[in-house]
């Protein structure tokens, strides 16, 4: 008979229950044509006539595996994982891009947007539902309009996507859209605080319009990380999580090694203001009552996908409480199929009570997984305890993801 550990219920028969933070996911255009308000069905046929993918995970066989449910959990089965937390991945219906990295809807695009994203919503609600107990589905809103983003709040909370919901970078140059220190957003941050909902910023969002010149898409890979965190400076400083002391804010496949330099530099501003000023500037009026720390320790996590050796050093820097691994599944870069060597490389030196929270434990506490429900699959495809303690030798000469070449 299977049980849970009686002091570490991440672990089960010696097998870590391993939980995916950051795993994406989505349906085809046929399928989300379904799943679209029927007024927009001609158009859609329309703009999906005109549409080609640009993403090559998102070509032939490689694509199915976002949505076939078989596939999925033989694939992460096979790679020790019991359980995930779903991103969106491929493109819905009137998407410039992938959901995760397009930019905010101009106000023209807003309403077809908003009917693609809502789409999606309803398909990943019903994907959820063929296993609710593993998967935690994240829904996707736009900030262009806030009573339709609580609108949206409201669906996700009451068909059963307990991954909360994704919020959108809003890049510098989109000035239809107000920053996220702006209280406009106040009846949002109320909505998931009221009805428990997490909210999730990924990695890849806020950046700005490059353009085409030759240089832009390297100046994306090169610059998306720095945009990507200023969702949590602007949350902390702005004062949301003073107003709305129970929301749950999740940064994720961002790493973790910049958080604390992040932290301690926001810290060192609000100390010296509060001594007086800093050169010329006088904020103590708009001084919060608490440090950014605080407020970081209370109301924030982070999720670490694919981490390398130093991306594990630094969790114990931001709290082993409030860090969750991911494997990025189905990404090229992810660590699938080569999990359980990326996880040896990474941690093979920590100690099981501080592994268990990061692989499964926190996860859990943040989006509503039920430990115990899992531990039966835990027990037949994690990885146990013995097998991660083994350094890894050699890194597997055809995987791309950067568990294996970073530091």
């Amino acid at each position: 008979m299977t049980t849970t550990d009686t002091t570490r219920p991440g672990i089960v028969d010696g097998h870590y229950l391993l939980i995916t933070a950051d795993s994406h996911g989505g349906g085809n255009h046929e399928q989300y044509r379904e799943y679209l308000d029927p007024e927009w069905r001609d158009e859609f046929d329309a703009w999906r006539n005109r549409y080609k993918n640009p993403f090559q995970d998102l070509h032939g066989h490689r694509r199915v595996r976002n949505w076939d449910d078989e596939m999925r959990w033989d694939e992460q089965e096979t790679d020790g994982t019991a359980a995930e937390v779903i991103f969106p991945n491929t493109v819905p219906p009137f998407f410039p891009t992938g959901a995760v990295i397009a930019g905010p809807p101009s106000p023209e695009e807003f309403p077809r947007r908003l009917a693609g994203i809502r789409a999606h919503n309803r398909w990943l609600a019903d994907f959820v539902s063929q296993a609710p107990e593993r998967r935690a589905g994240i829904a996707q809103i736009f900030l262009n309009d806030v009573e339709e983003a609580v609108r949206d709040v409201q669906w996700a909370k009451e068909h059963g996507l307990r991954g909360g919901v994704l919020l959108p970078g809003r890049p510098d140059d989109c000035t239809w859209v107000a920053p996220l220190v702006d209280p406009v957003y106040d009846p949002l941050w109320a909505a998931c605080q009221d009805l428990d909902v997490t909210i999730t910023h990924h990695g890849g969002q806020g950046s700005p319009d490059y353009g085409k010149y030759p240089g832009a898409p390297m100046l994306w890979v090169a610059e998306t990380n720095w945009f990507s965190h200023r969702a949590l400076t602007h949350l902390l400083v702005g004062g949301v999580f003073e107003r709305f002391p129970g929301l749950r804010f999740v940064v994720t496949e961002q790493g973790c090694s910049w958080v604390p330099s992040t932290i301690a530099m926001l810290d060192g501003f609000w100390h010296q203001m509060r001594a007086g000023r800093v050169g010329e500037l006088n904020a103590a009026p708009d001084l919060l009552p608490r440090a950014p720390s605080e407020y970081f320790n209370r109301n924030c996590f982070v999720g670490v996908s694919f981490p390398s050796p130093g991306e594990a050093r630094a969790m114990r820097k931001v709290g082993l409480e409030r860090v969750m691994w991911g494997s990025d599944y189905p990404h090229h870069e992810g660590s699938p199929p080569y999990t359980r060597e990326a996880l040896r490389r990474a941690f093979s030196d920590w100690e099981p009570d501080e592994l268990a929270p990061v692989l499964s434990e926190n996860a859990a506490a943040v989006y509503g997984f039920d430990l115990e429900v899992l531990a039966p699959i835990a027990a037949r495809v994690g990885p146990t305890v013995d097998e991660l303690r083994v350094p890894l030798d050699e890194v597997p000469k055809d995987s791309g993801s950067p568990a294996f070449t970073r530091p």
